[in-house]
């Protein structure tokens, strides 16, 4: 069977990324140009500064990627890229180059959705995982349990109804002063603390989620009190917060009568989180996760994901245009 070479292009959000993926699974090249120290003054993304940047930077990514991989243009069986969701300028700058590829080059053009690619992460981290299994997507902007049911075939059983959890993550850090990223610093602030403090409980019935409460309490806690403890209220909101995704998703795998689960997304690099998942294996179950450069936005995830819609015949036409609110299913 021949090779199926991917281009994968990511730029939903702030990172601009290229990369080439082999079969799906083999990354050959994963290139990311981070805008994180741009947006850092800021306390956050701006979408107009985001989308100048990825205009800059696209073309040199997607050059050192082939060069990485030791490719050219002509290897190329299929161009892959995010159409959403995410920030509308982000998205078009990605899709408007990608369907420029694929015309000037005479290539098949896949739109592919941001959440399949963090899905798809765990395909190049672990040869081994194939659907059906249960996902949990855990990100600044999603918070969804997915059934896979198959490759390009989903079911979403719960999701947030208001902030997801890296939103949570976010606005909490940038409260007590930890500055922007707030997951990453949150995570590390946690481990010199303990989860001491007694936050407020929302309880939903069903698979749903619900961390803007959470988030609003210990805002008010930290305005009460500033001198709090900082490692005791990071430490506390992780357990907070993972206590539910464990709740849920063992719910879920009852639910579909499954014990695979798969984490996805930025946040499933939070290390407090990956090690309570973990401790599901003691119970019977099998826990993946990608290695932490796939859980952030990159190209190869997209790459991975476009694989399995072109092999599918699920290929995109030049009217692909960016859809900002994109769901899965």
């Amino acid at each position: 069977m021949k090779d199926i070479i991917t281009l994968g292009i990511e730029s939903s959000c702030d990172e601009t990324s290229v990369a080439v993926v082999k079969n799906g699974r083999e990354v050959l090249s994963n290139v990311i140009n981070s805008q994180i120290k741009i947006h850092e003054k800021f306390g956050g993304v701006v979408p107009e500064i985001a989308s100048r940047n990825h205009v800059g930077a696209i073309s040199k990514v997607t050059k050192q990627a082939l060069e990485e991989a030791n490719i050219s243009f002509d290897n190329i069986d299929n161009i892959a890229c995010t159409y959403g969701p995410g920030l509308v300028g982000a998205l078009l700058v990605g899709v408007s180059y990608a369907k420029a590829l694929s015309y000037a080059l005479n290539k098949p053009l896949t739109g592919t959705n941001h959440l399949e690619g963090h899905i798809a992460a765990n395909y190049i981290s672990h040869k081994d995982l194939k659907p059906p299994f249960l996902c949990l997507i855990i990100s600044g902007g999603h918070t969804h349990l997915v059934h896979i049911k198959d490759y390009g075939k989903f079911e979403i059983l719960g999701k947030t109804r208001d902030d997801a959890i890296g939103e949570a993550f976010d606005k909490v850090a940038r409260v007590i002063g930890l500055g922007y990223p707030g997951g990453p610093k949150v995570d590390k602030l946690a481990k010199d603390g303990k989860p001491t403090i007694e936050l407020p409980k929302t309880h939903i019935e069903g698979l749903d989620f619900s961390f803007s409460g959470v988030k609003t309490a210990i805002i008010n806690l930290h305005h009460k009190n500033p001198e709090i403890n900082k490692s005791d209220l990071c430490s506390s909101l992780e357990k907070y917060v993972t206590d539910i995704l464990l709740q849920n998703a063992i719910k879920a795998s009852k639910t579909i009568e499954t014990k695979t689960i798969a984490l996805a997304g930025g946040v499933s690099a939070n290390s407090y989180i990956r090690e309570k998942f973990i401790d599901l294996e003691k119970q019977g179950y099998k826990i993946y996760y990608p290695e932490p450069i796939l859980c952030t936005d990159n190209a190869a995830m997209i790459a991975s994901a476009g694989y399995y819609r072109y092999i599918s015949g699920n290929v995109s036409d030049l009217t692909l245009n960016a859809i900002p609110n994109l769901k899965i299913s």
